[in-house]
């Protein structure tokens, strides 16, 4: 194997390095030109060698103008089958609005970390749209999608090695959870009463149960006899429109219910039936528990702004739909229910989930398992 350098034209600063390699079908020698990104002959030198030294190894790769825009579309037609639909339109959304106005036209065969990082910080101080700057989370999914998408371009040989691992993430703060206390979940429930969206928010202040699993809650999935519910399904909003998938990560569990709660869902089991045989709907046991005046289900979008609305004017904070199901978990741990119970009750995968998100409630918690443990010291030495 044998290589030399050529600057063309001289005195231009353009390097190539000039290899001499054997054809893998016939065996005939022949030449390749390849263009060097190097500031300087030290530099451009350095660059021949370790060209030399990837042919010899068998880690060359040919000399590729394929855009990283050109390739993060061909990405994303390879990843659509094997995602969710609303998590494809997000890694679109991602790609097309943020990636590729930024760092689109990067050659991806020379892609290099300084480039990732300088688009990143472009993102967080002027943005991509015209609109400002994008918030540290919004560059944090950026920086997991491009990590993922060439991911792939090594597993295709395209890259050798994937240069976003050399990139670290920007910080992301942590917002403060923002939740009712027991006394604002009451008034919450009277201000509310009579609204459309009274079932799904009291189902979300007492059940912890998320958006999706909300909307796609059936009459079967409950039983008001033995006070329990099921979570087998999951509504998910794409641009196509609702479908019914399974609950976050496939994760289907039981929701034991209260008194209140039974005779509130017995309440509102006769009005719902009674509106839909004014519609000329039989009700059943399929028949969606939360669905519009016009009888059809409830979309989670639709359920967000119906939320707003229900809110607005009240003498209570601002929060998020989402945030009623972080209510229900501060109320269960402050409340001094088990984690590992209540973990089971809002579907995480693991513990260390709750304990992680719920952690502002465990201080005061061990102050009150502190105070049971001296309080049961203080008993022993009075008996003995």
């Amino acid at each position: 194997m044998k290589g030399h350098l050529r600057e063309r034209p001289k005195g231009s600063g353009n390097w190539y390095a000039v290899l001499d390699v054997r054809d893998a079908a016939t065996g005939k020698r022949k030449r390749k030109w390849h263009s060097l990104d190097a500031s300087g002959k030290r530099e451009a030198q350095i660059e021949c060698a370790t060209l030399i030294a990837s042919i010899r190894s068998g880690t060359y790769l040919e000399p590729d103008k394929t855009t990283l825009e050109e390739f993060l579309e061909r990405w994303l037609e390879h990843t659509k089958p094997n995602v969710a639909p609303r998590t494809h339109e997000r890694y679109a959304e991602i790609v097309r609005r943020n990636l590729v106005p930024l760092v689109g036209r990067a050659i991806l065969s020379r892609l290099k970390p300084a480039q990732i990082a300088e688009a990143y910080s472009r993102a967080l101080s002027k943005g991509t749209g015209g609109k400002g700057p994008l918030s540290p989370q919004t560059v944090m999914h950026m920086h997991r999608v491009l990590k993922q998408a060439l991911k792939q371009s090594v597993r295709w040989e395209m890259l050798h090695r994937n240069p976003a691992d050399a990139i670290d993430a920007p910080k992301v703060e942590r917002r403060q959870m923002q939740v009712y206390d027991v006394s604002q979940t009451v008034k919450l429930f009277e201000a509310v009463r009579g609204h459309r969206v009274f079932i799904p928010v009291v189902l979300a202040a007492m059940c912890g149960l998320r958006r999706g699993e909300i909307a796609a809650l059936r009459w079967k999935h409950i039983d008001l006899d033995k006070a329990s519910l099921s979570v087998v399904q999951s509504a998910e909003q794409t641009r196509a429109g609702v479908r019914y998938t399974e609950p976050k990560r496939g994760r289907t569990r039981n929701v034991a219910l209260s008194a209140d709660l039974v005779a509130e869902l017995r309440a509102w089991r006769a009005e719902q039936g009674r509106e839909l045989l004014r519609l000329g709907v039989r009700p059943g046991r399929d028949t969606l528990i939360c669905t519009t005046a016009a009888g059809t289900g409830i979309q989670p979008n639709s359920l967000t702004h119906e939320w707003q609305k229900a809110i607005k004017g009240k003498e209570l904070p601002r929060i998020r739909f989402h945030d009623l199901r972080h209510t229900h978990a501060t109320h269960m741990l402050a409340s001094g229910v088990h984690v590992k119970v209540a973990s089971e009750r809002l579907g995480h995968s693991e513990v260390g989930i709750t304990l992680d998100l719920y952690s502002h409630v465990l201080p005061g918690m061990q102050e009150d398992a502190v105070a049971k443990i001296d309080a049961a010291f203080q008993d022993a030495r009075r008996r003995t």
